[in-house]
């Protein structure tokens, strides 16, 4: 029985790639009591297909097929008792952890939305997979929960540089800052460091200066809400970049260059056109930055 507070949803494919988003939770400090749900779906032969083995031309290969299937069953559960023994060994508490393997109902990725809707805090998917049971592009998955999971935060992970360090991009929108009390609650009493970096396009100087009063101010916003957390004041850091082409692909670039495992954003910034759609820098940054997790804070 999961007791924790925190619980998060993990979507296992089968796949080694779909096992960096196990690998990630392993690595993240100071959360080891959290719930664990690991949770994969399974997409069964239909029902109709077993009535042909009342014709004898077709009953043995409706009895392989069977085998197949059960085969393939075994195998996922395989992968999650795998994904679980990862989980303890990092020191999640085996009560914590839950596994759940159940029969596609209404499509991979619907299937996924209606369990994230069980009070669970935020969904992790690995970036691709094959699949152990290739019948679905897990990276067609991961991108339909980027656009249909507008009420929880998606974690993205690919295989990634292993730095606890964490970037956060801000702007002075709601939703960057609901990014940071996100980081806080996840990450608070770990010690993790702390990048704030914010992206002005603009290069005029007197645009430069008053977007920078205003950036400024969010900064300290949320250097007060990690500081409360309990981060370190010497592990937050912040950086104004200016004259970008793009925010998204200069994001992703600081984050590479400051060996940042993390990068954190809203799902939408200060554009509101669409009120559930994920906004394109987000987007954008979750398919650029291949070395890094990503979340996506709703």
């Amino acid at each position: 029985m999961i007791e924790s507070k925190q619980k998060v949803l993990v979507a296992l494919d089968g796949s080694e790639h779909a096992l960096e988003a196990v690998r990630y939770l392993c690595r993240l400090p100071a959360k080891k009591d959290m719930g664990v749900v690991l949770f994969s779906v399974f997409t069964a032969i239909p029902e109709a297909y077993w009535d042909l083995r009342e014709n004898p031309k077709v009953a043995a290969r409706v009895a392989n097929v069977r085998a197949w299937q059960a085969g393939k069953m075994n195998e996922m559960r395989e992968h999650l008792q795998m994904a679980a023994e990862k989980l303890k060994k990092a020191g999640f508490r085996d009560k914590s952890i839950k596994i759940k393997l159940q029969e596609r109902r209404e499509g991979i990725t619907r299937d996924i939305l209606k369990e994230a809707r069980k009070h669970y805090t935020a969904v992790l998917v690995g970036r691709k997979g094959t699949g152990a049971i290739k019948n679905v592009l897990w990276g067609s998955v991961t991108e339909k929960l980027m656009e249909k999971l507008y009420f929880l935060p998606l974690i993205v992970v690919s295989k990634e540089r292993k730095s606890g360090r964490v970037l956060i991009a801000l702007d002075t929108s709601e939703g960057a800052m609901r990014a940071v009390d996100f980081t806080a609650t996840m990450l608070a009493g770990s010690g993790a460091e702390i990048g704030l970096v914010h992206v002005i396009r603009v290069k005029d100087r007197e645009a430069v200066a008053e977007a920078e009063i205003a950036i400024n101010k969010a900064f300290d916003k949320a250097v007060s809400k990690l500081a409360t957390a309990g981060f370190p004041l010497k592990n937050i850091t912040s950086r104004v970049i200016t004259g970008a082409e793009s925010r998204s692909e200069a994001i992703v670039k600081e984050a590479k260059s400051g060996h940042y495992g993390t990068i954190i954003v809203g799902r939408r910034g200060l554009s509101k056109v669409k009120e559930f759609s994920i906004g394109r820098v987000s987007r954008r940054i979750a398919h650029l930055s291949t070395g890094a997790a990503v979340w996506v804070v709703n």
